[in-house]
Parts: structure tokens; sequence; C-alpha cells
């Protein structure tokens, strides 16, 4: 029975009744579409206000910026860097391997919704695009849900905090950050209705499409998780061999971490012990503050290949057009609706939903045929974004001349000898270490 309660079992569960239900009675199934609409909406309407407190709370972190300013600009450069390598192999792969193509389920999208969307993405130009980042009023952003001007809202009023000294007294850095609890505790109360999205979606997938549906979101499951396996072996293991370590020696060393967001699909959980065992493996303290917790926002590399898939495979899925032309202009706005937010389950498919938001070039419906996978899809996201976060903080170190090689081989040697209790961080007072970064001021 506890195994019942937790919420992939849950999640898994409902996707197994709205197969069956699918097959027995098409008709009954797509009835149940309103279930996923209802949840996506639920998500979406955390959107705005998620992005913002994350954003701001993470930039008024950074205290020093004169002290901060090389580090920022070596660790946001190869965060951007990664992302965009991250995207672009997704999009090649995408497109050789096409998963969606065949599937036709471009009945999910004809509504009066689509239409006008439609109709929307005709006029869309590069110049409008960049006009339409800023919003009219701080608050006509919040209010229109218009992800791209929250963010840079967000952006804007995290820097003037920063700048400004804000300190960790703040009133008004307490209400954000309490702001942001009660959020992520919203959001958790909305995840417990996801067996219900997760029924409804799939169970319309399949009623309106048949059993075949299965077989393409299958496959692109097994791509997704190829894929990101091929970016950590290959690319990221070639940037750690750069820093003269071995990605299968980093992959050792957060075992423990991996397992951890294995069972949640969570790559947050893991934040407070990485923290502590980045700093004892040899990185130094002050990089480890600024680049991981900087990283869980604007270094997501499993994020980042998620979308790219997902934004190709609803455009082959639906039969909608998607030139080239069109998938470099959406890497690039991938490039800013991929960062910050949360990294908690469901993280990545919330950006996708502000993406196509966004872009309006692709049916937001198409996501109904995503949701079902999504905790699939999930796991896959958190453990690549947690590895790519660790190999940032080793190559950071390294360019600032602050890892400490000798530390990190004994810590290995340590590890691998058993002498090192898994509940370290425990030992060590991490409960007291807040869900977001550290005070980094007058470590660096």
């Amino acid at each position: 029975m506890a195994l019942l309660r937790q919420l992939y079992v849950q999640v898994l569960i409902g996707i197994a009744l709205a197969i069956l239900l699918g097959i027995a009675s098409p008709v009954l199934a797509v009835d149940m579409k309103p279930l996923g609409d209802a949840f996506i909406a639920l998500l979406r309407m955390l959107l705005a206000p998620i992005i913002f407190c994350s954003v701001v709370l993470g930039l008024t972190h950074v205290r020093d910026m004169g002290q901060l300013g090389r580090l920022a600009f070596k660790a946001l450069l190869y965060f951007e860097v990664m992302t965009t390598v991250a995207m672009a192999l997704a999009f090649v792969v995408v497109n050789v391997v096409q998963p969606g193509v065949g599937l036709h389920a471009a009945d999910l999208v004809m509504s009066e919704g689509l239409t006008k969307a439609t109709a929307a993405a005709s006029q869309f130009t590069a110049v409008g695009f960049f006009l339409s980042i800023i919003p009219n009023t701080l608050v006509d952003a919040f209010a229109k849900g218009e992800i791209l001007q929250v963010l840079l809202v967000s952006i804007l009023t995290g820097a003037a905090l920063s700048v400004g000294g804000a300190g960790k007294d703040s009133t008004i850095l307490k209400v954000i950050a309490e702001g942001q609890h009660i959020l992520f505790r919203v959001l958790g109360f909305i995840m417990r209705l996801a067996p219900f999205g997760a029924f409804g979606a799939m169970a319309a997938a399949v009623g309106s499409f048949g059993v075949g549906t299965l077989y393409y979101l299958a496959k692109v499951v097994v791509l997704y998780w190829v894929t990101s396996l091929a970016f950590v072996l290959v690319v990221l293991g070639a940037v750690a061999a750069m820093a003269g370590l071995s990605i299968l020696s980093i992959l050792r060393l957060i075992r423990e971490e991996l397992l951890l967001v294995l069972g949640t699909a969570s790559g947050e959980v893991a934040l407070p012990r990485l923290m502590l065992k980045l700093e004892e493996a040899g990185c130094d303290g002050a990089v480890v503050g600024f680049v991981l917790p900087g990283g869980y926002s604007f270094n997501l590399d499993g994020t980042s290949i998620y979308m790219a898939i997902a934004v190709a495979f609803i455009a082959q899925a639906t039969d909608t057009p998607f030139s080239l032309g069109q998938q470099l202009g959406v890497l690039g706005i991938l490039l800013l609706t991929s960062k910050g937010g949360t990294t908690v389950a469901g993280g990545a498919f919330i950006k996708l939903a502000a993406t196509l938001q966004t872009v309006r070039a692709l049916p937001l419906s198409g996501l109904g045929l995503l949701f079902g996978i999504d905790r699939l899809m999930a796991t896959c996201t958190a453990l690549t974004n947690v590895v790519g976060n660790t190999v940032a903080v080793f190559v950071v170190a390294r360019w600032e001349g602050s890892f400490d090689r000798a530390k990190f081989d004994r810590y290995m040697v340590e590890q691998a000898a058993g002498r090192i209790r898994p509940s370290g961080a425990e030992d060590r007072g991490s409960a007291a270490l807040p869900p977001v970064a550290p005070e980094p001021a007058g470590r660096v």
C-alpha cells in the first residue's frame, strides 16, 4: 500500500487505465480530455509567479558585482554554450529520426483557439517578437501571462535589488522568498492531480488515434533517453576531460544524489547534498555557491534537449509545417524560455507550455500527446540537469584555479573505501541549508 502512495505509481496507474479505456471505449476516452486540459491550465497558472520569484532570488544572491563579475561571466558563458549545444544536438537527432511523422494527430488542434493561434503565427516577425518582450506596464506582464515579459521584469528587478544592496534581512526579499515557498507548495498540491491529468490526456490521445499512438510515444521516450545519455557521455565527457576529469568518476561521485533524483524526478532534492559534496571534493566554496544554484536556473541541459525534441515532435505529429528557418528561430526562443523556473517534476513541461504559448506557430493542444509520458521524460531531464550542473562546477572551478585535485582524489578513494557516509550531508547540518543558493557574500 505504501507504494501506491507514490505519485509516479499513481501516474503510471492513470496511464494504464487510460490506455485500457482508449482501447475499450474510444468515444468515452475522448470525453476525458478536459481532465488533461484542466491540469495543464493549472500548471500554466503558476508560470509567471514561479519564474519571477526564482530569477529574482537567484540574482539577489550576487552581492559584490565587481568581485563576482569574472566568475559570473565565465559561468553564464559556459551555461549558454552548453545549453545551445544540447538544443542543437536534440534538433539534429529529432529531425533525423522523425519520431512523430506518420501519427497524423492534426485533429487534436482543430479548434477555435488553434485557428487564432495559426493566424497570429503568420504575422510573426523577429522585430515584432523582440518588441513584444517589453510589457506596457510591470503588472501587465503578469496579467497577460507573457512569459518572456515576466522574465525581463524578473531580471531587471533582481539586478536592481542586487545592485541596491538588499541584505538577507530585507523585507521585500523575505516576502519574495515566502511567496516562492507558497508557490512551490501550491505546485505540490496541483501535482497531486497529475494522475487525473495523465489519465485524461492519454485517454484522449489513445481514443482519438488508437493504440498506434503508443508506438510513437515510445519512440519519443527512447529517443530522448538515448540522446541525453549520448550528451552526458560524449559532450559532457569531452568537457570534463578538458578539465582533467573523467565523466565516469564524476558520475561515481554523485551516484547517491542521482539515485535520489531518479526516485523523485526532481533535481532540487539533491541541491543541498551536492553543494556540500562538491566543496568536500575539492571545489572552492565560492564557486560552488554561485555556479551550482545558478546552473539550476540557467544551465538546464536536460530541459533544453527535452524542449527541442518535444517541439519538433509536436510539429511532426500534428503535420504542422516547421521549416529549418522556423526551427532556428524557435531555438533562439528556447534559449530564453528554458531558463529560470524550478527543477521539480513537471518543470520542463511547464517551460514547454510557455514556449508554445510564446511561439504560437505550433498548437498548444499538442501538449496532450506528451503529457502522459512526461514522468518518464521528467526523470531523464532531472538526471541530465544534475550531471550537467555538476560538470559545470568542476569546469568553472578549474578555470578559476579554485579546484584542489589532490582533495578530489582523496575524496574518491575514501568514497570507494566506504569511509564517507551517504548521509554525511545531514551530519553537517544540511537541513539548515535553504532550497536556493546560500549567501556567498564575502567569499568571492
